[in-house]
């Protein structure tokens, strides 16, 4: 199994084959756990970089031209002294990595919401692709810190294989504290939603997100396990994952938007 492992900043780190693993903080109950506190894990004065691993990771954000957000590479994001500005920065308060998009801000083409987004990358620094087959996952620790309506925290998105810019699933966290899995119908478009879970605002939560045998997406919130079936028609396809702060509404406002903090960010694949 290759592991591409974020250090996060609240957890404790045992160790396993081929990596790292990351003990999360307990839910407490279906509505969540408590405020993160602080772990010395972290440290809140450096840049995401010097306490996350983003050698396997390019972030998107809400700003440059039309259609045209500026991206930064992950050689730019690794260290200490990495990059960091108001869209993604350590909180300096519990040293988690945080994202923030407004609901005014450059989105790409496809899009009409901004993002300060991760988008998986191969340590070689080519663009994560990989087929359905085999085990592939996704596991977060995060807390919504603050949404006006909708956000997107999580996704697997096309890759190669055809025309289509449509996510394969998207997992939404709404200002109801409602935790909502969007599973796309076909690549031409059309998403089912299945409510899964309910966090209030502010509360640390954990999800994992997977694929597995070419044809069932594994969905976990807290600890509760779902599966839905893969349609065929995305078998020609490649994927990649994406976490951050995807927002899902806009408006005029520079202020208004959803800001998601994560401690912890593990992908997998075997």
């Amino acid at each position: 199994m290759r592991m591409r492992t974020l250090l996060t900043s609240l957890a404790t780190v045992v160790a396993v084959t081929g990596g790292l693993a990351l003990t999360a903080p307990a839910a407490s109950g279906s509505t969540g756990a408590a405020h993160v506190a602080a772990s010395p894990l972290a440290d809140p004065s450096v840049a995401p970089g010097g306490n996350f691993d983003l050698s396997v990771w390019q972030l998107q954000e809400p700003i440059g031209s039309p259609g045209s957000p500026t991206t930064i590479s992950s050689s730019r994001l690794q260290g200490a002294n990495g990059f960091q500005d108001a869209y993604f920065y350590t909180d300096t308060r519990d040293g988690a990595m945080t994202f923030w998009a407004p609901e005014k801000g450059v989105t790409t083409p496809n899009s009409n919401y901004a993002r300060s987004e991760l988008r998986e990358m191969n340590r070689s620094g080519s663009a994560a692709d990989w087929s359905l087959s085999g085990t592939h996952t996704m596991k977060a620790t995060l807390r919504v810190v603050s949404v006006t309506s909708n956000v997107c925290v999580g996704q697997i998105h096309l890759g190669t294989g055809g025309t289509s810019t449509k996510p394969l699933l998207e997992l939404y966290y709404r200002s109801s504290g409602d935790i909502v899995l969007g599973t796309e119908n076909s690549p031409s478009g059309g998403q089912t939603l299945h409510t899964v879970g309910n966090v209030a605002v502010g509360k640390t939560w954990s999800y994992t997100i997977g694929v597995s045998g070419g044809n069932t997406i594994n969905l976990t919130v807290n600890g509760s396990t779902t599966h839905y079936a893969i349609p065929s028609s995305f078998n020609a396809y490649k994927q990649y994952f994406k976490a951050g702060s995807y927002n899902q509404s806009s408006s005029d406002s520079t202020t208004k938007g959803a800001r998601v903090a994560f401690y912890g960010l593990t992908v997998a694949h075997s």
